[in-house]
């Protein structure tokens, strides 16, 4: 029972533990199956880690680690967002290249959102356009919301290369080809795949947006740890998106975005109207229903109840509050600012039973039936629910490959925050997995390393998840007082006080005085016994000593069930103990030797089993 006990507290403190610590967002084990080169050096500190500014190990269409310390080649916007106030609509917010607040990898720097309530945009040239043709989209950056985040986005545009391009004028409605990213404002947790997509026939663009991921993103936004965020685009149509390199979404670019990609075939003839006497009603009152005479419409639906008569001491004439008589006005009551002075009301003391008019309660009313209204019968002339004709979709198009969208040649960040403090870094655009990959390798990883080497002990970890939830308090008493329990429990002397009793109740069974009842029975029997022939006596003697011989091959353990045999008849006997210490004497002195009552003892106690 301890254990199980013991075992049940110990559940609860993991399940307590776990669920603060774990990563809600993806399953544990698929992290740690794509995370055994992190683990291999986990308690190497930031100071052992040499780290040298990645180089990308194929061909990239972009990179960008701000380790130089300098904006080289990026652009901060100067335009306005439109249809706002002059002053909110400017792009002020300031940004800066920084080391990570916490756990830094000494020489490795990232761009810094440092402005809160403020539009932020900034982009750069890539070292040359994407187009979509036969190689897929790789896309990859670094995020940190260091001070965490209440409302605003860490998300990047790609740019749609167009002649008009400039980056001094980025803004929000410069055109993009894919938006990508993490977006939060409230307790709406976001992970933005988003693609313009040109309609072939009128040429304008439309978003789609892939469907959410199906796991919960709160933690890549609350634990203020460095995340890497990756976006493959295949040229089959299909799609993943990764955090720290862990499918989290994927799906077709078809069937797996809102809305589709193609329209419908056919839509409503928006021509086409409801006829007048189109009749969609399924039930209609019944025309043949006549209210029957007796039905009175005037009835009340409740009604006072006249079997409850006004209670005892009701006082009609009083109210039911009254100024506080203790109440006095203060010093500083000024009644030409603050008017006339008026004692706050309090109960009336008068109004044990009530105060002020009374009426009965009201009741149902058992002759009210409301206005009449005709039964319902199904329509005869129902016709269902209209719909307007199906007509051909005359902007239908077929487009079974959505890969090929536009090309883009700049990437831009255009952002609005309630917080600051968030990091970007290590941004890479190219073609193969295995350069994204190898990229994370030289950077991304290396900060997992640090921050994995500085994470808390057990220790601290359950005494900040106390500090945040108090209740482990009560498990961790608990469980402080269990071992304690079971050491008493175990340990305690029971065995030496169990033998103590046993042989006090030994020496009752030998030592106890019989009766002088008693030992006169003892004495005729061995008379009887002397009378006996001489044969009939070594028979007795032979089955003596065969008793006494079973006696001595006795094991302890039988002896001592002998012995307790003996005790239960003492005890039987006690209560008829009598007579004094002459009379024991005598019984004593009239039998025949100091065997015979022994003998008569062992036999007796052979019969009692």
């Amino acid at each position: 029972m301890y254990f199980s006990g013991f075992g049940l507290c110990l559940g609860l403190l993991f399940i307590s533990v776990n669920a603060k610590f774990m990563n809600d967002g993806v399953e544990m084990e698929d992290f740690d199956e794509n995370s055994d080169e992190i683990d291999v050096v986990e308690a190497e500190s930031s100071s052992e880690i040499n780290y040298k500014t990645p180089k990308p190990v194929g061909e990239v269409y972009f990179t960008e680690t701000f380790d130089s310390g300098n904006l080289a080649g990026w652009v901060l916007s100067k335009a306005k967002k439109d249809d706002m106030d002059a002053v909110m609509s400017l792009y002020d917010g300031r940004w800066e290249i920084e080391e990570l607040k916490e756990n830094q990898v000494p020489g490795d720097r990232g761009l810094v959102l440092k402005s809160r309530a403020q539009h932020h945009a900034i982009s750069t040239v890539l070292a040359k356009p994407f187009i979509f043709t036969d190689k897929p989209l790789v896309v990859q950056y670094e995020v940190n919301f260091q001070d965490g985040i209440d409302c605003g986005g860490a998300y990047i545009k790609l740019l749609t290369d167009t002649d008009d391009l400039i980056l001094e004028n980025f803004y929000d409605k410069t055109p993009y080809t894919i938006m990508f990213g993490p977006d939060k404002c409230g307790e709406d947790y976001k992970l933005h795949f988003i693609f313009r997509h040109k309609h072939p026939k009128t040429g304008v663009f439309e978003e789609k947006h892939a469907k959410p991921p199906n796991v919960d993103l709160k933690n890549f936004f609350t634990d203020r740890k460095t995340h890497l965020y990756t976006l493959v685009m295949n040229p089959d149509d299909t799609f993943e998106v990764l955090i720290d390199q862990i499918v989290v979404n994927k799906g077709n670019l078809l069937e797996d975005v809102v809305p589709p990609v193609n329209p419908p075939r056919e839509i409503d003839d928006p021509n086409d109207k409801k006829p007048d006497e189109w009749d969609e009603r399924l039930k209609i009152p019944d025309p043949a229903a006549v209210k029957p005479e007796d039905w009175d419409e005037d009835e009340p639906a409740q009604i006072e109840d006249s079997s409850v008569v006004k209670p005892d001491g009701w006082l009609d004439n009083e109210p039911k509050f009254i100024p506080n008589p203790n109440a006095e006005k203060s010093d500083d009551w000024n009644e030409d600012m603050d008017g006339e002075w008026e004692a706050l009301h309090v109960p009336n003391p008068a109004c044990q039973v009530g105060c002020g008019e009374w009426k009965p309660p009201l009741i149902d009313n058992p002759k009210y039936k409301g206005v009449w209204k005709p039964p319902m019968i199904s329509n005869p002339n129902y016709q269902g629910i209209w719909s307007p004709q199906k007509i051909p979709n005359p902007d239908y198009f077929e487009d079974d490959h959505p890969f090929l969208l536009t090309s883009f040649s700049a990437l831009g960040l255009e952002l609005w925050s309630m917080s600051s403090e968030i990091y970007f870094d290590n941004f890479i655009i190219c073609s193969e997995k295995e350069v994204a990959d190898h990229w994370a390798e030289d950077s991304w990883k290396l900060k997992v390393l640090v921050a994995n080497a500085n994470e808390p002990g057990v220790v601290k970890q359950l005494m900040a998840a106390a500090e945040e939830h108090l209740w482990l308090w009560v498990i961790f008493l608990v469980i402080a007082i269990i071992p304690v329990i079971l050491l008493t429990s175990f340990c305690w002397p029971r065995k030496a006080k169990k033998k103590y009793e046993d042989t006090e109740y030994k020496k009752e069974a030998i030592y106890k005085p019989q009766t002088k009842g008693a030992l006169e029975q003892e004495v005729k029997e061995e008379k009887a016994a002397l009378e006996k022939p001489v044969d009939l006596q070594e028979e007795n003697k032979q089955s003596d000593g065969e008793i006494l011989e079973k006696e001595e091959e006795c094991e302890p353990d039988q002896k001592s069930e002998e012995v307790e045999v003996i005790e239960g008849h003492d005890e039987g006997n006690k209560s008829n103990k009598s007579g004094s210490e002459d009379e024991m004497k005598d019984a004593d002195e009239s039998t025949v030797s100091r065997d015979g009552p022994i003998k008569s003892l062992r036999k007796r106690r052979i019969r009692k089993e």
